[in-house]
């Protein structure tokens, strides 16, 4: 799988519905995060994302979510979660996040904008060259 592209199964569990047995919509974005956050472990393995953000200092803020609600999800359904870099910029990263069946039925899509931060200065920096260098070898748009 290239830097650019990850994707996962996942279960949707009776924690993450609501009383109609439905996802309960802010649960995606947890979905989502966790992706994000696997996403960062398998790319940077030696420190993951708890070390991108813990030792390094590394901050990944959403600052624009565009979701898209498409079709319900229910409790046992098996679902995957996918994560597309459609940009990284000078310092931001432009995400595709979607909840699709297994036969490729889109539930959810979500366009999420990540900033790099400095957890230090919590200000906007440049594109960490650790992360920047593994993007850099996919073909994402700059």
């Amino acid at each position: 799988m290239s830097p650019d592209k990850f994707e996962k199964s996942h279960k949707i569990r009776f924690a993450e519905c609501d009383p109609a047995g439905i996802v309960f919509y802010p649960q995606y974005f947890v979905m989502f995060n966790n992706l994000l956050e696997e996403w960062i472990d398998n790319l940077l393995p030696e420190v993951g994302f708890a070390g991108y953000i813990g030792e390094l200092k590394y901050g990944m803020p959403s600052v624009r979510i565009e979701a898209d609600f498409k079709s319900i999800s229910k409790m046992g359904d098996e679902v995957v979660l996918t994560l597309d870099v459609v940009r990284l910029g000078s310092k931001s990263i432009t995400l595709q996040l979607q909840c699709m069946s297994p036969d490729g039925e889109v539930r959810v899509s979500v366009t999420q904008v990540l900033v790099t931060t400095s957890l230090v200065t919590h200000k906007a920096i440049e594109v960490p060259s650790v992360l920047r260098k593994v993007l850099a070898s996919s073909p994402i748009q700059e």
